[in-house]
């Protein structure tokens, strides 16, 4: 791997796709950008293409697609990978109804070992323009660390690095469905008390399903799991926030995703995590209450179920 200028492939000519690539570009490095749709960037300095082997040539790849598509997309593109590549992905989702993480669905259908996920309170926005942010990296490689450093960190970029790679990745799920919950709350005038008391037992369950799939619970203490929960708190504005605010204002599910952008993780994981978490024997009220608004019931209903639950220890 190169010391000075990499080659660096993007799989996804979405939102995150792009602003990995104008992040990458920027800071002086070899880029191609795997898209289906013509001019994905309006950056000349980055490479677009259809085809798949093209990114054979690149030393580190970010797969930058939705979680529902990842199994498909892994399986085209590791017939041009091989042990040699690192690939990070930038996934906020997980798969199936076994909530598989998308860096074990990369290591399951490509040669690609040295697998990191890039997670926390980083959004498609500042990584193409250039804004202060942060994030981390999760991956059982310090390789794979360095290079997604040396392709996208700079004076605005701040990355950190934790083994945890599996922690990092619920955290990630997991905030993005918290932020749907947040933006339909705070369209409903949501105190900041009740919205506080929501949010963190959120995050408490969020750290039981880390657990039982292999992650540290203190993970979520982190920049995956709170700092990117405290960045929607503070307004960064993401899709699944305006999914919950239109549902909030009465408008159809499909609709809201749609003009949000199409797909929104979040939306997707609820009823998964729920069945997911009944059949592992946890408790996830907050979960289920959020797959409960998502499948229309009344929210006001759904909160006062929540509100007359026992409360335990924390």
């Amino acid at each position: 791997m190169s010391t000075d200028r990499l080659r660096i492939g993007v799989v996804g000519g979405g939102a995150f796709g792009r602003g990995v690539a104008k992040a990458a570009s920027r800071t002086g490095h070899e880029v191609t950008l795997w898209s289906r749709r013509a001019g994905a960037v309006d950056d000349a300095r980055i490479r677009v293409s259809a085809e798949l082997a093209d990114l054979a040539a690149a030393e580190l790849i970010f797969l930058a697609v939705p979680s529902h598509v990842a199994e498909q997309v892994a399986t085209e593109l590791g017939e041009h990978l091989d042990g040699g590549h690192l690939l990070a992905h930038v996934s906020r989702g997980l798969v199936g109804d076994a909530l598989e993480p998308v860096s074990s669905v990369i290591r399951r259908l490509t040669p690609v070992r040295r697998v990191g996920a890039l997670a926390g309170p980083l959004v498609a926005d500042a990584l193409a323009l250039g804004t202060p942010s942060g994030a981390v990296v999760g991956s059982h490689f310090p390789e794979v660390a360095d290079a997604v450093r040396e392709a996208i960190a700079g004076p605005s970029l701040r990355l950190y690095a934790t083994d945890d790679i599996v922690g990092v990745e619920v955290a990630s799920a997991l905030v993005g469905l918290l932020a749907l919950a947040v933006g339909h709350a705070q369209a409903r005038g949501v105190g900041p008390a009740a919205l506080a008391t929501f949010l963190t037992r959120g995050m408490a369950e969020a750290s039981r399903l880390a657990e039982r799939l292999g992650g540290d619970p203190k993970t979520l203490a982190g920049l995956a799991g709170y700092g990117d929960l405290l960045a929607v708190m503070a307004g960064d504005e993401r899709p699944e926030q305006a999914v919950g605010r239109a549902l909030a204002e009465g408008r159809p599910l499909l609709e809201a995703t749609r003009d949000a952008g199409g797909y929104i993780e979040g939306v997707t994981i609820a009823e998964r995590v729920v069945t997911f978490a009944a059949r592992e024997g946890i408790e996830v009220p907050i979960c289920d209450a959020i797959a409960r608004v998502l499948a229309g019931r009344p929210a006001a209903e759904v909160l006062q179920s929540l509100m007359v639950r026992s409360a335990g220890g924390e």
